[in-house]
């Protein structure tokens, strides 16, 4: 049962996944990773969300990062947005992250940074 489900929005993410999961496997913590775009296949999204035993919800986009806020929007879980440099240097990403609605609360940690994100999961972990 993984602790931490990291969502990733492209194959293009995988070097902030690793990032992510080079502190994980470093604290010995479980997670499992998916690449599922919340536009490409929303309904692939939802059931990964329903399904998965992750506990804390780390999800990593660029452009217009609506993942982070989807999760969010269908779980009661933290979620930690990441969001990824792109043709903006990420700020188009970054305003998407933290900008989310009253009551779809997400976490966001710096541009291309999954290793905060990490580590910032295992914080909400050891509460």
């Amino acid at each position: 049962m993984p602790d931490i489900a990291i969502i990733a929005g492209s194959e293009s993410d995988h070097a902030i996944i690793e990032k992510a999961t080079a502190v994980l496997d470093a604290a010995g913590a479980s997670y499992e990773t998916r690449i599922i775009s919340a536009h490409r296949d929303p309904e692939a999204l939802d059931a990964f969300v329903k399904e998965t035993d992750g506990k804390i919800f780390i999800c990593i986009a660029g452009l217009s990062a609506a993942l982070p806020g989807v999760v969010a929007s269908r779980t009661e879980r933290p979620v930690i947005g990441v969001p990824v440099s792109g043709t903006l240097g990420g700020l188009d990403a970054l305003l998407s992250i933290v900008q989310m609605p009253r009551g779809v609360p997400v976490a966001c940690v710096g541009i291309d940074n999954g290793a905060n994100a990490a580590h910032l999961a295992l914080r909400i972990l050891n509460l």
